[in-house]
């Protein structure tokens, strides 16, 4: 049973309703609102170099796929944009829309792409980045 954006958008339409009563937010669009802090974490870890908090946002294979990736840099901004989120029983599809810059040796490269992060396991963690790795850049 595939779950998208339309679960978190007929979240936001119930929560920006003007009427007095509170709709409640349902499990779908918190699962949603998580998977969008977990790549922003992971994203602002890369950029500072901090592998130990991607290690502990990531499961194992995911960790060790994502180290076997990435390259160094000088400085880099990555901006993500959520473009839709499938959620299937305990795993979520998560599309990012993205955009880079990267300095390395003085030189700077932009690129931009489409990925989807595999989240599994609760407390959401990464599995794997498909399509468009904006953690392999700069190539």
């Amino acid at each position: 049973m595939k779950k998208a954006l339309i679960v978190l958008i007929a979240a936001f339409l119930l929560v920006s309703c003007s009427k007095k009563e509170v709709k409640q937010v349902t499990q779908e669009s918190k699962i949603a609102q998580e998977s969008f802090w977990l790549a922003e974490t992971i994203k602002n870890a890369y950029l500072k170099n901090d592998l130990t908090t991607i290690e502990r946002n990531s499961t194992k294979e995911g960790y060790r796929k994502l180290l076997g990736v990435i390259k160094s840099f000088e400085s880099a901004d990555i901006t993500f944009t959520p473009r839709w989120v499938e959620i299937e029983n305990s795993t979520v599809y998560l599309n990012i829309a993205w955009k880079g810059t990267w300095v390395v040796r003085g030189q700077t490269t932009e690129e931009r792409g489409m990925a989807v992060f595999v989240l599994e396991g609760r407390p959401l963690k990464l599995s794997q980045i498909r399509r468009g790795n904006p953690f392999r850049q700069p190539e």
